[in-house]
């Protein structure tokens, strides 16, 4: 995950998902386990997760990990007292270890606001790029709860037990973000060379002995985490340039520059991971194949239903990581995107980054208040819901639930109050079939016709403005 601009953003996102469409409609592997396919229809109907991207670069507010990558791109840049040189910077950075106490955590808090807002899933960064481990491993001291770390005196030091815990009581699903690469490990950036990129820096095929240690040293964190964690639903692994060489696609630009083969024996560790969490679904994302049991755009919405499991991971700020004084979404543009995921079949999973004192911004708390209040009379039309055609039209998305011959139309307001119009034209097939259409939150009793064209619903004037609706207004058109 990085930090870019946003019109970098918006044109990488064009480009990013034409290719991502290209590779996911040609590639993706239907799961052999019957475990693992029951679980991804289970995950598929929870809709909306919560993605929290935290670790010691919280404390400077800088972007997660990727300033100490040596590639000069705009969200690699160094920055601060420590910026001049390279070496000077990677030895500040990794000192912050000494100084991460965010004594304020308290993950009971995170769980009660996202249960509000109608999420369901949590997905938690256990090692990022850097190597930071925010949980007990015993493969290295490079790690929340080592003794060189403040916070480790806190009771609640292993704060990704804490968190699964806490979310899991809650009948959350689980998910452990886990980062394929590890710029601290000296089998993966070995200090007899320099860093040249992100990429490991020497070649695996010449120094088999090497890879061999980073790749036993991945797979015994990552059982690790299997084990001594309690119930994980996911394993969310980032990091697809470490990857098979014969797995790269070469129109993908990024890929096309992985100079060395990477593989780092998913196979085994998706074995061992199933072994201990039956029905695991594993997320080796942007490696197509059998271990991308669903696939992830980020920062992205596709603009038609993918035919697998997929979900859009997406900030709620700017930023992946803690950064002071963040831009963050409104509620109204948060629900657009989770209607919009959603009538194309999949999941949102919005991130919100934890402070280096262990809590969100103020501003993070209350727009899930908000987003909580829309759902508790709107969540009908999300979950358990499947795409239906014609998916959108202008400011109109529409989902059908899995469980009854019932679609809901989301209306998108521009603005926090919702003004309707004094009709409104839904293009669904056999219009003359449906029984009944409401609007959520009101008794209202609506008249319509249905013609070849599908359904024109009459609005009341007293309807129109003031319907006391917020961010968009759900119709519930019932067959």
């Amino acid at each position: 995950m990085k930090k870019i601009s946003l019109f970098a953003t918006l044109i990488f996102s064009v480009f990013s998902l034409m290719a991502q469409q290209h590779q996911m409609s040609k590639s993706y592997v239907v799961p052999n386990d019957t475990l693992v396919r029951e679980k991804l229809g289970q995950w598929k109907n929870l809709k909306f997760g919560l993605f929290m991207h935290w670790g010691t670069y919280s404390e400077w507010g800088v972007v997660e990990s990727w300033s100490i990558c040596p590639e000069d791109e705009g969200w690699t840049q160094r920055r601060g007292p420590y910026g001049a040189t390279y070496n000077g910077y990677v030895k500040a950075y990794e000192n912050l270890q000494t100084t991460f106490n965010p004594t304020q955590f308290n993950p009971e808090k995170w769980v009660a606001a996202a249960k509000y807002a109608g999420m369901k899933y949590v997905v938690f960064t256990t090692k990022h790029h850097d190597g930071f481990c925010m949980f007990d491993t015993k493969q290295t001291d490079y790690k929340i709860t080592s003794a060189k770390t403040p916070f480790s005196s806190n009771p609640r030091s292993n704060v990704t037990k804490e968190i699964f815990n806490a979310f899991r009581k809650e009948n959350f699903m689980i998910g452990a973000y886990f980062s394929k690469p590890d710029w601290h490990s000296e089998n993966y950036w070995w200090p007899y060379f320099p860093p040249k990129d992100r990429n490991v820096n020497y070649d695996p095929a010449k120094h088999p002995d090497r890879w061999q240690k980073f790749k036993d040293y991945t797979y015994n964190q990552i059982q690790e985490l299997m084990t001594d964690y309690g119930k994980v639903d996911v394993l969310w692994l980032d990091g697809g340039w470490v990857r098979p060489k014969n797995t790269i696609d070469t129109s993908i630009d990024w890929e096309k520059t992985i100079p060395y083969d990477q593989d780092i024996d998913m196979a085994k560790i998706a074995a061992m991971g199933r072994a201990k969490q039956p029905g695991l679904i594993v997320v080796d994302r942007t490696v197509a194949g059998q271990y991308e049991n669903y696939t992830t755009p980020e920062q992205t919405v596709p603009d038609k239903p993918l035919d697998h499991p997929w979900e859009s991971c997406i900030t709620m700020g700017n930023s992946w990581s803690y950064v002071p004084g963040d831009n963050y979404k409104s509620a109204n543009q948060i629900i657009s995107l989770l209607v919009k995921i959603v009538s194309r079949g999949g999941n949102l999973l919005m991130n919100i980054g934890p402070g280096p004192n262990g809590d969100w911004d103020p501003v993070a708390y209350d727009r899930l208040k908000q987003i909580g209040n829309w759902m508790q009379i709107n969540g009908e039309g999300i979950y358990n819901s499947t795409s239906i055609a014609p998916y959108s039209e202008n400011n109109v998305y529409y989902t059908k639930s899995d469980h009854s011959n019932t679609v809901y139309a989301f209306v998108l307001s521009e603005k926090d109050a919702v003004i309707l119009p004094g009709q409104l034209h839904f293009h669904l097939i056999h219009p003359g079939k449906v029984k009944k259409i409401s609007l959520l939150g009101n008794n209202h009793k609506l008249k319509w016709t249905a013609d070849s064209n599908g359904l024109v619903v009459n609005i009341p004037t007293s309807l129109q403005s003031q319907n006391g609706l917020t961010q968009a207004a759900v119709f519930k058109i019932q067959y």
